[in-house]
């Protein structure tokens, strides 16, 4: 699945070209992806000019003026193609005065919405994951219950962070995935804040994680995967220690760590 590496990265490649753009035409091919009625959808926005582009969590934002925003979540296999040709796997056609975008999703789990204001479920979101202060995050933390792995993954607590970013930023950080949240020691707080800012920044840097799917606004794959240090690496030698990577279930995700380098 697209985090937030992988979203900002389209993001980076759509906004030098979004903005200023009319639309056209709207045409969207897939129901369980267009939320809302699709013609009446193509008719509200056709005409309108993209204002600006805008990312928050997992979500690209697409400001049509007038109080409408066209929201737009990759899911697991969603791909934007600038100046893309439409195929089988299409979804949603958006074209402008200027050029054209593609929205393919093989799997069709993503998520297109018009509205007039923002979402319920994009409201909700948390703090930005690569942008919230060490304050913020380190208050948002205490008193937590629970498991950090599946906090740092839930969006209301703090949004962008899916499994492989987890798992890798928990590895840097040096803190077990099953470390309970309330008990983390000012220190590893501030390991773990300053590990996943350096993560996402690395990623983002990399162009994300080009696992299945995924590619950028112009097609391209990222590479960061070839960075890895846990993730999908089960039974392979811990580059920092030599013992073996470990593959757990928490919370219904598989998990990847090592037991020798992350204690709880």
């Amino acid at each position: 699945m697209p985090e937030l590496p992988e979203v900002e990265t389209v993001l980076r490649t759509l906004e030098p070209r979004l903005p200023g753009r009319r639309v056209i035409e709207a045409r969207f091919y897939s129901s369980l992806v267009m939320r809302g009625d699709a013609a009446e959808t193509s008719k509200r926005i056709r005409g309108r000019l993209i204002r600006g582009i805008a990312r928050r969590g997992k979500f690209l934002l697409l400001d049509l003026g007038e109080d409408t925003t066209l929201a737009i979540h990759l899911g697991m296999t969603g791909r934007l193609i600038w100046q893309g040709t439409p195929g089988p796997h299409t979804r949603a056609l958006f074209v402008f005065d200027r050029g054209r975008l593609v929205y393919d999703d093989p799997r069709q789990f993503g998520r297109i919405e018009v509205s007039a204001a923002l979402p319920a479920r994009i409201a909700r979101l948390g703090p930005d994951a690569l942008s919230i202060p060490e304050a913020e995050f380190a208050a948002r933390l205490r008193g937590r219950r629970g498991l950090i792995k599946p906090l740092l993954l839930n969006q209301a607590f703090i949004s962008g962070m899916g499994n492989i970013y987890t798992d890798e930023t928990l590895f840097r950080a040096r803190i077990h995935p099953r470390a309970l949240a309330s008990r983390l020691s000012p220190e590893r707080v501030r390991r773990l804040h300053q590990a996943m800012r350096e993560i996402l920044e690395a990623a983002v840097a990399s162009g994300g994680s080009s696992i299945a799917d995924y590619v950028d606004g112009d097609g391209r794959a990222g590479s960061f995967q070839f960075q890895h240090q846990v993730y999908g690496r089960a039974g392979e030698p811990c580059p920092a220690c030599g013992g073996p990577i470990r593959r757990i279930v928490i919370a219904q995700r598989g998990t990847h760590y090592c037991p020798k380098c992350q204690r709880a």
